[in-house]
């Protein structure tokens, strides 16, 4: 548990009150300024969660749907007692509640993607029954509105009409001549309820009617006149019985509201949660943040981390740039394993010159940790980890009280007291100036007992000091580990880097030069200082710019690496896009490849016609040539070897690529180009571009072909459950054997469907040389399901 003192010290309250500004209610807000760090981290890791998935909606564009609202604690306190009766504005409290839960709940009723919030908000409902009597009943400044029901809207339309009655006849009055000369003024107005004019105080007794109130001068009657008195008391009667009426619609709608009052608090609590929550998503978007890894281990891991306090100061234009910080210490499992050597150090001592950096370091370091354990995005990259501590102890500042009698010395040593009787291995310790406050061998030797106590307890610590004894005494012991703020020894300015292993210098002498101490005092206080301290701090600043030299050489090589690798990747990059070209490139030619073996088919079918019409010398030539040409396309797509003229031999073995296997020369004919091959039992003539080396593919068997016959021919093709390619790969088998075969009409069944696999066909049988026309089938022989085709 992290004391309430320690959080206003490290101004964890700041950090709320900028999270509470995104609140849409005083509830929120509330809740927003009672946050405090989580004691599991599995409720950690849930609100890390639900902040992720908030922020997860906005990035899409579709943020929660929260809209400004009042708490209704107080209200529904109030309508509790059996019988008790709200006011109509604190009734219209509850509408813009109700309404942003129905919002909420119809945003996430049907999204998967927010597992974590619709485990917290899965049951808000809106309470649609009490929402839509609010809405038609009250409006939002707390009026009854007419259609709050029948009998109220029937009462003020009456009552309305009434008063209009009752002004016509006032107005009537008022232009009468013998009335007007006893009046004050011509207007109307009323006084305790009624209608009235104003008489004149010494002509009252000369109009009839009754006298409701007098003016401050006393020279003004109001009175209501006679004839109108029986209309105003029927007005009296119709406002008495429309307050009656509304006095039983907010009874009835205060009864709904009680009956259902633990679940609309509930309910109300829920909304407030996810309020609080988008606050913290919205202020995590605002500064970056991200959620950190929580371990059990005990280990701190700071990767880019800025103060977020200072973030917004600069963001307001009131501060410089924020440097960040990196910070390891302690042992976490899974950084040991991608290093492959646990770190052992639990004790971080740095040092540096004043206004290096050194208290906020440490501020940092325990800023992100409570927002860490408080479930909120830390200022970090997300590779940052946080400890489960139990408790964060600190002594930052001057502890010095004159009504305490506490020295700055004393003040720090009291509260260190405590933090050693309480210090364990789940706790993480800050101390800021360490053994500062009394004389520096003194002082130095009780923080080294200090850091020594804490480090036996195997508490995480993170301290500061300016004593150059401690910085030896944490260099000898192992476990412990120095660190500095980077200073620039030309500018003489901070430059706000921690860097860890080495041990800094105050730079006292430098910083006081720079801010102009006269040079004799410069010179004396150097001579004070003793020729060692000197030496020892001259050696000290050697090494700390040796260790600069070789770190600005390992982010060469570094940045030497990351280009190697950039390089490699580009070079993976073209590969791969080198292969996709090729794969399109082949994927091109096969569709080129297709092209030309669609329209032989095409020249196929119009030979057959030819020959059908017994020009057969011709329709030869023809197949020929048009063999010829696939074969050079086909080649000029996918070129093979070939052979020389030189290179054929009879009785040689060569390829043929028209029949796709090996055949064996018969006789050369290099005039005409020509070569006769015999395969099995079958001779023909093929081109010489038409060989090539042989692959080893033996002919088939070939069977002796006869004549199709009408009987042996199908007449009717069944495509019903085939794709579109698979079915107008059928229909050209089926044509060519019904040309053949001299039968004059086909059937193809293709069904009705989505009428994808109908349109198919018949674009298939448009144009193609065999039909002469086709149509869709009569009734009886099978509807729009069958294509019934003439043959040429």
């Amino acid at each position: 548990m992290v004391r309430k003192e320690t959080l206003i010290t490290l101004e964890f309250d700041k950090i709320l009150h900028a999270i509470a500004d995104f609140a849409n209610s005083d509830a929120s807000q509330q809740a927003v300024l009672d946050i405090v760090p989580l004691q599991t981290r599995q409720e950690i890791e849930k609100r890390f969660g639900r902040v992720e998935e908030i922020r997860r909606l906005s990035q899409v564009g579709a943020p929660l749907r929260l809209s400004p609202f009042q708490d209704i604690s107080p209200v529904m306190a109030a309508v509790r007692p059996e019988g008790a009766v709200l006011d109509p504005r604190d009734m219209a409290v509850f509408v813009p509640v109700l309404e942003t839960m129905s919002d909420i709940a119809k945003q996430l009723a049907y999204r998967k993607d927010i597992p974590l919030l619709q485990e917290l908000a899965g049951g808000l409902t809106g309470f649609p029954g009490i929402l839509e009597s609010l809405v038609h009943s009250v409006d939002r400044e707390g009026n009854i509105l007419d259609t709050a029901s029948k009998l109220l809207f029937e009462l003020r339309t009456r009552k309305r009409n009434l008063t209009a009655r009752i002004r016509k006849k006032l107005e009537e009055i008022v232009r009468e001549k013998q009335t007007a000369i006893f009046l004050q003024d011509d207007f109307i107005t009323q006084r305790a309820g009624r209608w009235v004019i104003p008489v004149r105080m010494d002509s009252k007794g000369m109009i009839q009617g009754v006298v409701h109130d007098v003016s401050n001068s006393g020279e003004t009657a109001f009175m209501e006149p006679l004839e109108i008195i029986g209309l105003a008391n029927e007005l009296e009667n119709l406002i008495a019985e429309v307050k009656v009426e509304e006095i039983r619609i907010l009874r009835e709608i205060c009864r709904w509201i009680r009956e259902e009052a633990d679940d609309i608090e509930a309910q109300f609590a829920t909304l407030v949660r996810l309020d609080c929550l988008n606050s913290i998503a919205r202020f995590a978007d605002l500064l970056r943040a991200e959620a950190p890894r929580i371990t059990d281990a005990p280990a701190i891991r700071l990767k880019e981390a800025r103060h977020p306090i200072l973030m917004l100061l600069q963001r307001e234009g009131e501060g410089r740039e924020v440097v960040p910080l990196d910070l390891s210490l302690g042992d976490d499992e899974a950084d040991a394993v991608i290093r492959k050597k646990p770190d052992l150090n639990r004790v971080m001592v740095i040092t540096g010159p004043n206004a290096g950096g050194k208290t906020i370091a440490i501020k940092t370091a325990g800023l992100l940790l409570i927002m860490a354990l408080a479930g909120i995005p830390v200022t970090a990259a997300s590779s940052s980890v946080f400890p489960l501590a139990s408790e964060l102890l600190v002594d930052i500042g001057d502890e010095q009280s004159i009504e305490s009698s506490l020295s700055t010395f004393s003040g720090h040593i009291s509260r260190i007291t405590g933090i050693l009787g309480r210090a364990d291995a789940r706790t993480v310790v800050l101390l800021d100036e360490l053994g500062t406050g009394t004389e520096p061998l003194q002082g130095a030797a009780i923080a080294c007992a200090i850091l020594k106590d804490l480090q036996d307890k195997g508490a995480l610590v993170c301290a500061t000091t300016h004593l150059t004894d401690i910085v030896g005494f944490v260099h000898r012991t192992e476990g412990m580990v120095n660190a500095s703020m980077e200073f620039d020894r030309e500018t003489l300015t901070p430059r706000y880097r921690l860097k860890t292993g080495e041990p800094g210098q105050s730079h006292a002498i430098e910083i006081a030069r720079r801010y102009g101490l006269p040079e004799r005092i410069i010179d004396f206080a150097k001579g004070m200082l003793g020729r060692m301290d000197t030496e020892f701090h001259e050696l000290l600043a050697d090494l700390q710019e040796q260790s600069r030299r070789h770190a600005e050489a390992l982010c060469d090589v570094e940045r030497i690496e990351r280009e190697l690798e950039e390089k490699e990747r580009l070079l993976s990059e073209r590969l791969a896009a080198a292969e996709r070209e090729k794969r399109e490139t082949l994927e091109k030619a096969y569709s080129e490849a297709r092209d030309v073996i669609q329209a032989a088919r095409r020249d196929a079918r119009a030979v057959l016609e030819e020959v059908k019409r017994e020009k057969r010398r011709e329709a030869l030539k023809m197949l020929e040539e048009k063999e010829r040409q696939m074969e050079e396309k086909l080649q000029a797509l996918r070129p093979e070897p070939s052979l020389a003229p030189d290179e054929i031999r009879e009785g040689a073995t060569v390829f043929v690529k028209s029949l796709g296997y090996d055949a064996q020369v018969v006789s050369l004919d290099r005039r005409h180009e020509r070569v006769r091959v015999k395969a099995g039992s079958l001779e023909i003539d093929v081109p010489l571009v038409g060989v090539a080396p042989k692959k080893g593919k033996a002919a088939k068997a070939v069977k002796t072909s006869r004549k199709v016959t009408e009987e042996e021919a199908e007449t009717r093709l069944n495509l019903v459950g085939l794709r579109v390619d698979e079915a107008l790969a059928r229909i050209e088998p089926l044509l060519n054997h019904a040309s053949l075969a001299g039968i004059g009409e086909v059937r193809i069944i293709h069904g009705i469907g989505t009428g994808a696999l109908m349109r198919g066909v018949r674009e298939f049988l448009d144009g193609h040389p065999l039909v002469r026309e086709f149509r869709g089938g009569e009734p009886f022989e099978g509807g729009s399901g069958v294509t019934v085709v003439k043959m040429r």
